[in-house]
């Protein structure tokens, strides 16, 4: 039985969590943009960024090029490991980079109090949702002033968005604005996958703070529920 949520963040609060159909679209950029997910809640509160669900999602089986031009099998690459997955475009005005920051900073206020080895399985990738524009080397260029140590990865945007629809994840194909700007309609959520049992089980919304990352990442670590 699915369930509304509202959930209440430190800094970035935006609205309420849907439990509902597939996480919606959202244009960076936009002012109005829903989130709604297919999956149950077990655990959320007023003040927690992160949803565990009752039907984690299966690791979509994606085959994709990372920034060294080199193939890269998701199920494979991140087997075993903590990991977080994105989807989004180097282009994107607000919601990606912040959220891409977030982590990154987050990871490097972790690895101050955890040992190395605690953080050395942890895997960051982020997908993109606009194949033509962001190329490796882009995408590469674009990580490097976030966290180098990021996964990048490009490729078809049929697989892509194929493989986004497996974690409720809706993905359009880039369009032009008003003014001509090419715009990706995305969803905007980060799903955290177990290292234990390689599903995603926890997932975050764009309102996710540094604070929200950094607490809840020595948990993820060891796929315990934030």
């Amino acid at each position: 039985m699915t369930k509304n949520t509202k959930s209440t963040r430190k800094t970035y609060a935006v609205g309420a969590l849907l439990v509902a159909a597939v996480l919606g679209l959202s244009a960076c950029g936009s002012e109005d943009a829903s989130t709604t997910a297919v999956a149950e809640v077990s655990e959320t509160g007023p003040t927690k960024a992160s949803t565990v669900l009752d039907r984690p999602f299966v690791k979509p089986d994606l085959v994709l090029t990372d920034t060294e031009g080199k193939s890269y099998d998701l199920r494979e690459e991140t087997k075993g490991k903590p990991t977080l997955i994105y989807f989004g475009y180097t282009n994107c005005p607000d919601v990606c980079p912040l959220t891409m920051n977030n982590i990154a900073v987050a990871k490097k206020e972790v690895s101050k109090k955890l040992p190395k080895s605690e953080l050395a399985n942890l895997r960051i990738v982020f997908v993109t949702t606009d194949p033509e524009r962001d190329t490796p080397a882009e995408l590469g260029k674009w990580l490097k002033g976030i966290d180098p140590e990021i996964v990048g990865l490009t490729g078809d945007f049929d697989k892509i968005q194929a493989g986004a629809l497996k974690l409720g994840i809706s993905i359009a194909p880039p369009t032009k604005d008003k003014n001509g700007k090419t715009v990706s309609e995305h969803g905007t959520q980060v799903i955290a996958f177990s290292p234990k049992t390689d599903a995603g089980y926890v997932l975050y919304d764009k309102s996710a703070t540094v604070q929200d990352y950094e607490k809840d990442l020595p948990k993820l670590l060891k796929g315990a529920k934030p």
